[in-house]
């Protein structure tokens, strides 16, 4: 069993609060929008992270994350991209190749809205886990942490932290 933290949006915010959940799992996933490397610096000192760039990381952060990582955990093929969509409503940039090819889970960031929602067309899970960091619209800071279990996706826990 591998316990995921899922975040997205620091826009270069890290704190203690954070961290903390850091250390509670094997892996953080990072749905883009870092900011600054030292975000990630800071979760690689206690755990691995796997993440992508978003529209707002510079030439930094795009030579350490690609735009699309495709990766398995244990059993579940998945898919994180920094703009993806949602189910009924992909984005052009992913539209085609998830109808072609879906993944078990597809997780993006940038609406800084969390969402998890199932593709009953396409048999997969959509994860958004919001934003976490201090800078755009979202009133409460959010990530999601969930368990994969071969090929069970579970435990699904949204953390939400005081209004910015």
């Amino acid at each position: 069993m591998t316990k995921i933290l899922l975040l997205s949006d620091t826009h270069g915010y890290i704190d203690n609060n954070i961290l903390k959940y850091v250390k509670q799992t094997d892996e953080v996933w990072h749905a883009g929008d870092i900011g600054d490397l030292e975000v990630i610096d800071a979760i690689k000192a206690l755990k691995p992270v796997k993440g992508v760039y978003g529209n707002i990381d510079d030439a930094k952060v795009r030579t350490e994350f690609p735009e699309h990582n495709r990766f398995m955990c244990e059993e579940v093929d998945v898919w994180m991209t920094h703009i993806g969509g949602y189910p009924g409503a992909y984005n052009t940039r992913v539209r085609e190749a998830i109808r072609e090819n879906p993944p078990r889970l597809f997780i993006c960031g940038h609406s800084h809205i969390l969402k998890v929602m199932p593709d009953k067309k396409l048999n997969l899970i959509h994860m958004n886990p919001g934003a976490v960091g201090k800078h755009g619209f979202h009133k409460t800071r959010t990530m999601l942490r969930f368990t994969i279990d071969g090929k069970k996706i579970d435990n699904l826990e949204v953390i939400e932290f005081n209004k910015r």
